[in-house]
């Protein structure tokens, strides 16, 4: 319980700030955009090739990974194939389907996984999941249906190549399979910078609230609460199917991995909605809705499976 009343309270005291700072106008008219191209073409790929460069692999080699991917992907199908259906647009559709399976397992899943499950490490196979396979492959899909798709074959075929975010994922993946290790007057700077990343997302996040309409209505009504509903039960419920009946986990293996399951929608998704303008409101709407809705979502799986 602590664990997760905490790790809730240092986001909402940091969106809160970004909050007051756009309602101020501290930053001015481009605060929300700067700090949002800050945190995707700078902080966070410095981040992701320091966090995975020094990386256990080994840790996404277990069960624990697979009920991750497959329930990350019925989540994310269901939205895909309703999106398909209502015509959202691979784009909006993208962004939805990442709101609905990619969770907060950074600057929320690693304090859960201290306080609740009692080891951060628990949390390595959905992070590592989420930055190796899942992050790229939406990213690609994103370049390709906006300004990406219209270029010749070969210039789509190398569209990663050219993702900041991409590009140090698969570095960092590059550097910990061989065993490298980066001296400190290189890593030291990458880490520096990369301690802005998470503060830089939720200040962004912060500022985009001020003055926007209240959450779920609009346009984006639909789109945002099917997104809640599969994040915060969904997945959370095929993570539980999937470890107790097809894996056959228990006891603190099958709460592992419906903790992470249960965590909410990550910040950094409206970051790449802002950086490809599109689903930006429903990005933002989906984001703190799941927050929201993921307190008693994971007091209710600790108390029953802890």
């Amino acid at each position: 319980m602590r664990g997760v009343l905490s790790g809730f309270a240092v986001i909402a005291v940091v969106i809160g700030v970004g909050y007051a700072i756009g309602r101020r106008g501290h930053l001015g008219v481009h605060g929300r955009e700067v700090l949002t191209k800050l945190a995707f073409h700078v902080a966070s790929p410095a981040l992701l090739f320091t966090m995975l460069a020094g990386a256990d692999l080994s840790v996404i080699f277990s069960s624990r990974l697979l009920v991750t991917a497959m329930s990350t992907a019925a989540a994310a199908g269901v939205f895909i194939a309703v999106g398909a259906v209502r015509g959202w647009g691979v784009g909006r559709t993208t962004i939805g389907a990442l709101c609905s399976s990619y969770v907060n397992s950074g600057n929320l899943g690693i304090p859960i996984a201290v306080y609740v499950l009692g080891d951060a490490s628990l949390v390595a196979p959905v992070l590592l999941f989420q930055l190796i396979v899942v992050t790229p492959v939406a990213l690609t899909v994103l370049d390709l249906s906006g300004r990406g798709g219209k270029g010749p074959l070969w210039r789509r075929l190398l569209t990663p190549v050219g993702n900041p975010i991409a590009v140090a994922s698969l570095a960092g993946v590059a550097v910990s399979a061989v065993g490298m290790e980066i001296p400190g007057p290189v890593m030291d700077p990458l880490t520096l910078i990369g301690n802005m990343s998470v503060p830089a997302v939720l200040l962004a996040f912060g500022i985009s609230l001020h003055g926007s309409t209240a959450p779920g209505r609009g346009a984006d009504r639909t789109p945002v609460f099917l997104s809640v509903a599969l994040k915060a039960v969904g997945q959370p419920l095929a993570a539980w199917a999937l470890a107790a009946y097809a894996f056959g986990l228990h006891g603190a293996a099958l709460l592992d991995v419906v903790v992470t399951s249960a965590l909410p929608a990550a910040q950094n998704l409206y970051t790449y909605a802002s950086r490809y303008r599109v689903g930006e409101t429903l990005a933002r709407d989906a984001i703190l809705l799941s927050t929201a809705a993921s307190v008693p979502v994971l007091v209710l799986v600790a108390t029953l499976l802890g």
